[in-house]
């Protein structure tokens, strides 16, 4: 069992030496004591990271990285907390704490983002903190969307056709492949791997039950990058597209499936977000296939494409879950959980398709 979590977060570690630039100074302190001033600190996707090292001095705090772990420890009055590079809870005693941004080695140091230190680690705190971000502009969500955004956003403004009466085809995007291997779980399988198999499954499934096309970023094991998974749904004919993912967490009995949509689209503001609706569908029929399913979460932080082509991110399950691991092992439940997508998206269409109430 060491071993794996050993895997987990040594993976972590690889996967989130990130790509970022220093962007502001940013001062901290107990409130009341004299600001410390952190010139460290890094934009990435909008938010404002800190090293931790940098921050808990600052807040009269200590803590240290385990290096055989991978693990970062914090001593907080009321007991220790522990995270992790790419995590997205902070362990503190006996709960888990869900994180607004994971932490990420960012030029070889863990940093936490502004967010955690705002929220997360402060309300653990019996005192109050004084934070002020002095490169704060007067409308930070302008930072959100970096260049890879823009990137996204004019690749996949594509509109919906609503004169045909199915889909015309079904972008797929099995996360990772060739040296990503992605999250490590149990008896050593990849996430590589496991969202391969789903999603030529799911190809399969497609094509005999719809008649439809469906076009895969990859069908082998081979590294692809950014561009060339955007290709899949810029160069096809296609009316949604699914990014597949699996995670794993610290605590073995964490599960359920996770279904992430961008938020923050300008589109929003002209119409209903199809991307969500394509997720209240795929959510509704999953839990009546009996898998669980989290609450639907929006995000800047992950990498899901603005414009209009209705895109969910899907997390498949906690590969360090028993269940959710069999979910993907195991043949006939990863049938069972194509079909259930399948369901959804036939549902999505049928709403997008139905012709308007006459007046």
């Amino acid at each position: 069992m060491l071993n794996y979590m050993r895997c987990i977060c040594l993976l972590c570690y690889l996967l989130f030496l990130l790509p970022a630039h220093a962007d502001a100074d940013v001062e901290l302190s107990v409130q009341g004591q004299k600001p410390q001033l952190i010139r460290e600190v890094y934009n990435y996707a909008g938010a404002a990271y800190l090293a931790l090292d940098d921050v808990l001095p600052a807040i009269r705090l200590s803590g240290y990285w385990h290096s055989t772990q991978h693990i970062y420890s914090i001593n907080l009055p009321g007991g220790k907390a522990t995270l992790y590079p790419g995590g997205p809870y902070m362990k503190y005693r006996s709960e888990y704490i869900m994180l607004d941004a994971p932490a990420r080695f960012i030029d070889g140091r863990l940093r936490v983002s502004e967010q955690f230190v705002l929220n997360q680690l402060a309300d653990q705190l019996p005192f109050s903190i004084y934070y002020r971000n002095l490169g704060t502009s007067e409308n930070p969500s302008s930072e959100a969307k970096n260049e890879q955004d823009r990137l996204f956003s004019f690749l996949l403004s594509k509109q919906h056709s609503q004169s045909h009466q199915q889909l015309r085809g079904v972008a797929l995007d099995p996360a990772h492949g060739g040296d990503d291997v992605g999250v490590i779980g149990l008896q050593g399988v990849k996430e590589k791997d496991l969202v391969l198999s789903l999603a030529l499954d799911l190809r399969r499934q497609i094509k005999m039950q719809l008649g439809i096309p469906v076009y895969l970023s990859r069908n082998e094991d081979y590294t692809l990058q950014s561009r060339g998974r955007l290709a899949v749904a810029r160069d096809n004919p296609v009316d949604l597209f699914l990014i597949l993912h699996a995670q794993a967490a610290l605590n073995p009995n964490q599960h359920g499936i996770h279904l992430y949509v961008r938020e923050g689209d300008p589109a929003q503001v002209l119409r209903p977000d199809s991307s969500i609706s394509l997720a209240l569908h795929l959510r509704r029929a999953l839990r009546s296939a009996g898998f669980r399913v989290r609450e639907i979460g929006g995000t800047d932080l992950l990498s899901l494409p603005g414009g209009d082509l209705p895109t969910v991110l899907i997390e498949l399950g906690y590969l360090s879950n028993v269940a959710d691991a069999e979910n993907l092992t195991e043949e006939y439940a990863r049938q069972r959980l194509a079909a259930a997508l399948i369901n959804g998206m036939q549902n999505f269409n049928r709403e997008l398709t139905a012709p308007l109430p006459q007046p």
